[in-house]
């Protein structure tokens, strides 16, 4: 059931609306006596589902009894990114979620399934898995609070990847990743109906419909002058409130542009994006966009290490990012890298397939880290003086030696591509 749908891609909703919103969706659930609330973590800051999750607080007060934020494999969040993201709530309700060990598998998606929806590149089955905690704690409402975004996993995030993927286990994660990758990351950015969201679907349809999950849904895109406006909020129990959400955000997140680009520079915020794994979005969300032989600049002073998780961090520093076929292989031939599928499907989206440079900006790692995972080093301090994040418009910018450049300053928000590449799906 749809409980509200509000916005338009010219809409801008305060955060009296979001709250009025809510509190007229949540009136429709009737009194709850337990809630868990599932909202991103502080990578997803700008979703305004932190916001969203206060709310929730100040509505149901002590019946909102858990805040676990669906941190997949991301590290967990610190007390001053909980009181940033959430504030007004106390820090005693906050859970952290382990991916290796705190799950219960739901069921099992057929391999036959996953291989039909993936046209045969994959043939495994799909363990539906999320945290004990949904199953276990006695909850008569899980409220799932995130953005709808394109994404280079699921081709649209959030919806029931916050529950499977965001709550998931390892081999979950892990599959779920790797069914992307396989593929074909440009099939399926900026689209709704994907393999790994029709394996999403399967599951919470026959594995979870005993599970009282609502999803809070906020639309945030930029306006003209660069500024982030939330577009829209869709509040539902089904799949009507994600395709609704997802309709409005590829007219606000999605940036085509008619002809390849040469340069992009992309800027990382130091306080959200301190790993590739993360970091790398610079590369998935713009990869469609830029010319064969161009050039792909990402300033990132915040960045100190690889992968969000150690095992993934050495993983990643063994590998590097290589090619599509290069990493399929290595699969093939490694159990290290065979056992963690998240990781391989990562080096892959991370690759610019030698069509492209890639060039890191770090602000913490050498030369000589970042040449041996096969990008390109330029120090931070000079290539901040050269493209200062101060003086950028989002898009097209003349620099004063004349060169033009395309600056993104936060690839999270959004999907570049031109037009050829994305509606041949390459």
């Amino acid at each position: 059931m749809l409980y509200l749908a509000h916005g338009s891609e010219n809409d801008i909703l305060t955060s009296g609306d979001l709250q009025d919103c809510l509190s007229e969706a949540l009136e429709k659930l009737g009194s709850r006596k337990k809630v868990l609330a599932l909202p991103p973590d502080f990578t997803r800051y700008h979703s305004r589902a932190g916001e969203l999750t206060s709310y929730a607080f100040q509505y149901y007060g002590k019946a909102l009894s858990d805040v676990l934020p669906a941190l997949g494999t991301h590290v967990a969040m610190t007390p001053g990114e909980k009181g940033k993201m959430f504030p007004g709530i106390p820090n005693s309700l906050f859970r952290v979620h382990n991916w290796r060990t705190d799950v219960v598998t739901l069921g099992e998606v057929p391999g036959s399934f996953v291989s039909a929806v993936s046209e045969g590149r994959v043939d495994y089955p799909w363990p539906a898995q999320v945290n004990k905690l949904l199953v276990e704690g006695g909850h008569d409402l899980i409220i799932s609070i995130g953005q709808v975004v394109p994404h280079e996993v699921t081709g649209m995030a959030n919806y029931n990847k916050n529950v499977l993927v965001g709550t998931g286990g390892a081999e979950g994660i892990n599959k779920s990743h790797f069914l992307g990758a396989a593929y074909g990351m440009e099939r399926m950015m900026g689209r709704a109906d994907t393999p790994v969201r029709k394996v999403l679907n399967y599951a919470s349809e026959k594995f979870a419909g005993h599970l009282p999950i609502v999803y809070i849904l906020t639309v945030v895109g930029r306006d003209g002058d660069g500024k982030l406006r939330t577009r829209g909020l869709f509040i539902g129990d089904d799949h009507e409130c994600f395709f609704r959400a997802a309709e409005l955000s590829l007219k606000v997140n999605f940036t085509m542009v008619e002809k390849p680009l040469q340069k992009i520079v992309v800027y990382l915020d130091p306080e959200e994006f301190k790993s590739t794994w993360l970091g790398n979005k610079s590369i998935y969300r713009t990869r469609m966009a830029i010319a064969d032989q161009g050039e792909l600049i990402v300033l990132a002073p915040g960045l100190r290490q690889f992968g969000e998780d150690k095992e993934i961090d050495r993983l990643i520093r063994r590998y590097g990012y290589l090619t599509t076929p290069e990493i399929l292989r290595l699969v093939d031939e490694n159990d290290d890298l065979r056992g963690n599928l998240g990781a391989a499907a990562h080096l892959i989206h991370g690759s610019s397939e030698n069509r492209f440079r890639i060039t890191y900006c770090p602000g913490h790692l050498s030369r000589e880290e970042i040449n041996s995972v096969n990008y390109s080093y330029s120090p931070i301090h000079d290539m901040l003086k050269k493209y200062d994040p101060d003086f950028l418009r989002e898009g097209y910018n003349i620099m004063a030696d004349g060169e033009e450049i395309f600056y993104i300053s936060n690839p999270a928000q959004g999907l570049w591509a031109s037009r050829g590449r994305f509606e041949n799906g390459s």
